[in-house]
């Protein structure tokens, strides 16, 4: 062996300089950590083969061996770190979301008062600029700075000069089929008070509505917006975009004030979304495709078809629900919980594609993943915190398993009641879809699947002491069948272990019906504004005393369509309550809010990592659908 030999040894070791920096500094190019580490096995063998080149030619320099020594060992400390990074699916975002990232932070870092970060993740690129002379001009800004910050002046004079303003690609729309009082609007709400009200909340449907600015249309490169084909509704506040699960309770409101062909292109709208990427996105943004959201898009179908007889909106609508089930039924979605007898139970989990910090709250991430020391930790961690996000209520000690650490976040070991419920009636849904399409056969199948469901119900939740649904922890990591344990079930109450009630394959029930009306008025939930998330107060949004309009609307809907008198009882007094409060707190600030404090009478919810938002997309329809299953006697006051 000559020098040149040895030469090229050196220039092998290069390589693995310059291959060091690529898997450290793989996230400031958004580059999957995942894929970057795969290299290292190339290099491992590529290593072995010059070692075997190397023994032919009998040089046994001792310079040599050394050498080989820590080439060896280097290869096999990435082969370790193989092992050591999360091996999960990551859906990877746009190159404008990785910029605005940067510009995020360092915002975050410039202002004395924090901004909201999701406002810079939701700029648009303004023209005639592009990404590469707006990272330039970044990159002359940020120049000498340590920690990232920059005068505050300077920062605001370059995201004026380079980008629009959050929300600028939208633009308001105005809906064809709003009337200000549309024919038979709640008949049976006679107080001319809450009439009056009810008028005005459906008067906001105006104010959400909006329709994706042609630029995002023509040039999509440029916004983290996504091109949509019909007009939307969004929930208001900081989000400036439509949402997945929220929409459901929006169609319920529309249904209620006839506005039928902004309820129908809402639906279009998620089918879209279905049919680009496989699965209904958490929201129409780039940065959130790497997640869903709780698969409502069956219900809504249903909903419509059960006011409009729209044959043409069910038929167009089975293939694209047929992708998304199989979205939430294969995969990573997909656990398998084997009873006592052997049977196997296939129910479903929240599972993002995703192992970052999540773009719009990116900074809050990295600092909550701080405490953890290795890559594996934190890649976990993001994980669970974006699953928390696709289950649509983040965060909650619901997904904890050590309450109320919020560091022990583990949301993809949980097998939620409530995605299995959706699910479940997904499953009816199609099933009677197909049968007004004529497919039998198809529907036979899918009445089978949702027979299959109720029983894994029946065995994984339902727990006969507490009368209740409970969440089920998994063992494992849910890749393989599990064997049922009573004790994985999770006995802390939550308003999710009572949406079952929500279908009629247990509000059906009379027997269960009374067990779970005496389970709920006895779980400490029922407080003086509606139905508490949770018992405990972890200063998380899911949690006490907080009150959210989807799960006050998904029980109170169960138990009035039960027949049982005293749940019909119970669900009238539930939903006055949230009505009455409802209206306090929009006599008193202008405005409906997201959540409610249902622990007080008259006051709005707060918590979480953001301020309490205004609007609102699902609240008014919440209200609008109570009004109409409940109306208002003239002789009853709404004040309390």
């Amino acid at each position: 062996m000559d020098i040149s030999d040895l030469l090229d040894c050196k220039c092998q070791t290069r390589n693995f300089s310059k291959f060091i920096p690529l898997v450290m500094n793989s996230h400031k190019h958004n580059t999957s950590p995942i894929a970057t580490l795969s290299f290292s096995s190339h290099y491992k063998y590529s290593l072995f083969a010059t070692s075997l080149d190397l023994k032919r030619q009998r040089f046994t320099s001792p310079l040599l061996l050394i050498f080989l020594f820590l080439c060896l060992s280097f290869a096999t400390s990435m082969a370790v770190s193989d092992s050591d990074s999360d091996s999960g699916p990551v859906v990877q975002t746009t190159p404008l979301v990785t910029f605005l990232q940067r510009v995020q932070l360092t915002a975050l870092r410039s202002y004395s008062k924090k901004p909201d970060p999701k406002f810079y993740i939701d700029l648009s690129l303004k023209l005639p600029h592009d990404l590469s002379t707006a990272e330039s001009a970044f990159d002359d800004l940020t120049t000498g700075s340590r920690d990232l910050s920059v005068p505050v002046e300077k920062l605001e004079k370059f995201v004026h000069e380079y980008f629009d303003d959050a929300g600028k690609d939208l633009v308001h729309h105005e809906p064809e089929d709003f009337v200000s009082d549309p024919t038979e609007f709640l008949l049976n709400v006679e107080n001319d008070q809450v009439r009056e009200w009810a008028r005005e909340v459906h008067c906001l449907w105006r104010t959400l509505s909006c329709r994706v600015s042609d630029s995002v249309i023509e040039s999509p490169d440029r916004h983290t917006l996504l091109p949509l084909p019909e007009p939307v509704i969004i929930p208001g506040s900081r989000f400036r975009e439509v949402y997945y699960w929220d929409s459901y309770w929006v169609i319920k409101g529309l249904l209620t004030s006839k506005m039928f062909t902004t309820a129908k292109g809402l639906v279009t709208n998620l089918m879209s979304l279905v049919e680009t990427y496989g699965y209904a996105l958490n929201g129409a943004r780039a940065y959130y495709t790497n997640r869903s959201q709780p698969p409502l898009l069956s219900s809504m179908v249903y909903e419509i078809y059960n006011v409009t007889k729209d044959e043409e909106l069910v038929r167009k609508a089975i293939p694209v629900l047929l992708k998304e089930y199989e979205f939430w039924n294969s995969g990573k979605h997909k656990v398998v919980i084997r009873d006592a007898s052997g049977n196997d139970h296939i129910l479903s989990r929240y599972y993002a594609m995703w192992n970052m910090p999540r773009p719009e709250s990116s900074v809050f991430d990295q600092e909550s993943a701080s405490r953890f020391s290795s890559t594996l930790e934190k890649q976990r961690f993001h994980r669970d915190i974006a699953t928390a996000a696709e289950s649509g209520c983040d965060f909650s000690t619901r997904w904890m398993r050590h309450p109320p650490n919020f560091t022990t976040m583990a949301t993809t070991s949980v097998v939620p009641v409530d995605l299995n419920v959706f699910l479940l009636k997904m499953e009816l849904d199609i099933a009677f879809m197909m049968e007004i399409a004529g497919d039998r056969k198809g529907s036979e199948r899918f009445v089978k699947a949702s027979e299959a469901r109720k029983k894994a119900f029946e065995t994984v939740f339902w727990n006969e002491k507490a009368a209740q649904w409970l969440d089920y922890w998994l063992s494992s990591n849910g890749d393989e069948p599990e064997t049922w344990k009573a004790e994985n079930q999770n006995n802390n109450v939550f308003a999710s272990n009572f949406a079952p009630i929500w279908i009629s394959s247990f509000h059906s029930d009379e027997n269960l019906v009374k067990k779970v009306v005496k389970a709920l008025a006895n779980s400490g939930l029922i407080a003086p504004a509606g139905i508490l998330t949770s018992l405990t107060n972890s200063g998380q949004q899911w949690d006490a005393p907080n009150g959210w309009a989807p799960q006050q609307e998904l029980i109170v809907t169960g138990l009035a369509r039960s027949g049982l008198k005293e749940a019909n009882e119970l669900a009238e007094e539930i939903a006055r309550r949230w009505i009455r409060s409802s209206y306090r707190v929009y006599k008193t600030s202008g405005f409906i809010h997201e959540k409610l404090n249902v622990s007080e009478f008259g006051a709005y919810g707060g918590g979480g990592e953001y301020k309490p938002q205004t609007g609102f997309g699902w609240s008014n329809g919440v209200i609008l659908a109570f009004l109409e299953e409940f109306g208002w006697p003239s002789d009853l006051s709404i004040e309390p």
